[in-house]
C-alpha cells in the first residue's frame, strides 16, 4: 500500500512537470509583451518582489540632499530613465506605451514615499519580468544614490533643480 501511494505521488509530480513543460514549449503560455500574463505569473512575480524588497527597505541613503547631488540625479534620470518613466509632464513615451509591464510615469506615479533602500535596490538589481534594467554594472554607487535621492525628492525639489527637471524631454 505504501509503495502504491509513493508511486502515485511520483506519477503526479511527473505528470504536472510534463504538463507544465508542454504548456511552455507549445506556446500556450504567452511570451508577447502585448498580452496579459497568466494570473500565476503575476502572482509569483509580485510575491517574490515584495519578499525581496522587505529586506531592502532598511538601507539609508548616505548622500545629503544638496543641489549638486539632486542635479546629478536629475541628469542620470534624464539619460537613463526618462525614456521609460517619462519627463515632468507625466505623459508616457512611445517606448513606455509599448512595454509590458507598463512602467510608472514617475512625475505623476512617483516613488517619493518609498523607502530609499527600496528605490536603490530596484535601481541596482532591476526587476525581473519587467523592462526595468539593473544599473549595478553601469552606474557607480554614488550615482545610484544620487538617482535615488532625486527620485525621493521629485515632489520637493529646490527651484533651480525644479526648473531643470521641467526642461527634461523624454
Amino acid at each position: 500500500m505504501l509503495k502504491g501511494f509513493i508511486l502515485g505521488i511520483v506519477f503526479t509530480v511527473l505528470a504536472t512537470a510534463a504538463a507544465g513543460y508542454f504548456i511552455i514549449v507549445s506556446g500556450t503560455m504567452p511570451a508577447n509583451a502585448d498580452d496579459r500574463p497568466p494570473r500565476f505569473e503575476s502572482w509569483a512575480a509580485r510575491k517574490s518582489l515584495h519578499a525581496t524588497l522587505s529586506r531592502a527597505q532598511r538601507l539609508q541613503n548616505p548622500l545629503p540632499a544638496t543641489e549638486a547631488n539632486l542635479n546629478a540625479g536629475l541628469k542620470l534620470y534624464a539619460s537613463d530613465c526618462a525614456i521609460c518613466h517619462g519627463d515632468a509632464s507625466g505623459n508616457p513615451t512611445d517606448v513606455a506605451k509599448g512595454l509590458y509591464q507598463k512602467p510608472p510615469q514617475l512625475a505623476k506615479d512617483g516613488v517619493e514615499d518609498d523607502p530609499d533602500g527600496i528605490t536603490y535596490w530596484k535601481l541596482y538589481h532591476g526587476i525581473r519580468w519587467t523592462g526595468m534594467p539593473a544599473f549595478r554594472d553601469t552606474l557607480t554607487q554614488t550615482q545610484l544614490w544620487q538617482l535615488t535621492l532625486f527620485l525621493s525628492k521629485m515632489d520637493q525639489l529646490p527651484p533651480p533643480v525644479q526648473a531643470a527637471w521641467k526642461r527634461v524631454k523624454a
